[in-house]
């Protein structure tokens, strides 16, 4: 133990740090510092946007170099060592020298990968790795999926009630959950690169996919919205189209039904839509060909809102990567409700997809249920995915 409250201690405090930049920095990663002066924390920072300075200039900007010689530097990703938005954070650390850098895990990005580590010791500094090195791994595991596969980060989302309907037979949904709870599913809208829903869901409730918060407060990012339409079925007067000249949309189908349908296809694109054309039988074409075009477009979160047909789809393939449920302590009671995941499911309990890290949060009356699925090889199942028939 180096000072009276331990390595873990501070480093979590720096982990804290790290998640103030979640939807401001990516695709870059999230990176929180703190320095810690003889047991005492003297300087803190993070990566606060995208472009800017990262956590490291932010939390010494106000010490003097005798401070920083003092002291230790806990930081939740290995410092870069390369030239990006930024100079390399490696050149300000050698060039201030502080006592200890301690560091949560290594930066797997090609051009820092051990650089930033071994070029500190180099210079004779002291350099500790692998301090909540789980945990760091977690709070940036969107931007090392990305890194790893190319494949942005899939968060599934639903409102149902304690029965787990999401709607009633007529297709009624509003609302299921309380102005607590969709307040909270707001706040993951801003903080994601793309929202994406099925064409029955834009068929029946007509959504607009935007983040909306209360007045005053911030919307980190505008997420695309993205639906998924095998048959384009799209009406050109829904609200998605209508605000597609303002608000990026694009529309994921395929060749043969672009093809068919050339002038509508024609329309939406000068009504602003971006259509994603997937060969119908391309080895990566469907859900596969969609994430991978996100990816490839600097996605690091994307949100599935929906329907069954879609989730169900995106399960059964094992895409997901994080579970957002909004539970209410309403029972519908109808054999008939329409539910939030359909697809093929398992047959046994024991086989069932096992979240870990769960996280549950009251929101009013309502509860909210967040966890992830274990990291694995990524999926091989390349259907569409559609809610289409």
């Amino acid at each position: 133990m180096h000072n009276q409250l331990g390595d873990e201690y501070w480093m979590r405090g720096a982990l804290d740090l790290a998640i103030r930049g979640s939807g401001r920095v990516e695709p870059n990663p999230m990176v929180g510092c703190l320095v810690v002066c003889d047991g005492r924390e003297i300087g803190q920072g993070w990566h606060q946007r995208f472009g800017g300075p990262h956590a490291e200039v932010n939390a010494l900007s106000a010490l003097t170099p005798e401070q920083i010689g003092r002291s230790d530097l806990y930081v939740t990703l290995e410092p870069c060592a390369h030239h990006g938005k930024t100079p390399p954070c490696l050149d300000l650390l050698l060039k201030l020298q502080p006592k200890r850098v301690i560091v949560a895990m290594l930066d797997p990005f090609p051009e820092v990968s051990g650089r930033g580590v071994s070029g500190l010791r180099a210079a004779g500094i002291r350099v500790d790795v692998g301090c909540l090195e789980a945990e760091a791994r977690h709070v940036n595991a969107p931007y090392l999926k990305r890194l790893e596969t190319g494949l942005p980060w899939v968060i599934a989302k639903w409102a149902m009630t304690l029965d787990g309907a999401i709607a009633t037979e007529t297709g009624d949904s509003k609302w299921i959950t309380g102005e607590v709870a969709r307040q909270r599913a707001h706040e993951l809208r801003s903080r994601v690169d793309a929202i994406v829903v099925g064409s029955e869901t834009v068929l029946k409730d007509d959504p607009l996919l935007t983040a909306r918060l209360p007045s005053g407060i911030e919307i980190p990012r505008v997420a695309k919205r993205i639906v998924i339409d095998r048959r384009m079925r799209i009406p050109v007067a829904s609200q998605l189209v209508r605000t597609a000249s303002a608000i990026r949309l694009c529309l994921v189908t395929t060749q043969e039904e672009v093809e068919a349908q050339s002038g509508k296809a024609n329309q939406l694109m000068r009504l602003g839509v971006e259509i994603l054309a997937l060969p119908q039988d391309e080895k990566l074409g469907g859900i596969g060909g969609w994430l991978r075009h996100l990816g490839q477009q600097g996605a690091t979160n994307v949100l599935v809102e929906g329907g069954g047909s879609l989730l169900g789809s995106l399960f059964d393939g094992g895409w997901v990567d994080q579970v957002d449920c909004f539970i209410a302590p309403r029972i519908l009671g109808s054999a008939r409700a329409a539910r939030p995941v359909a697809g093929e499911g398992s047959l046994w309990v024991s086989r069932a997809q096992q979240l870990e890290r769960v996280h549950v949060e009251v929101c009013g009356v309502d509860i909210h249920i967040q966890g992830c699925f274990p990291r694995k090889r990524p999926p091989t199942d390349h259907s569409l995915g559609s809610e289409s028939p």
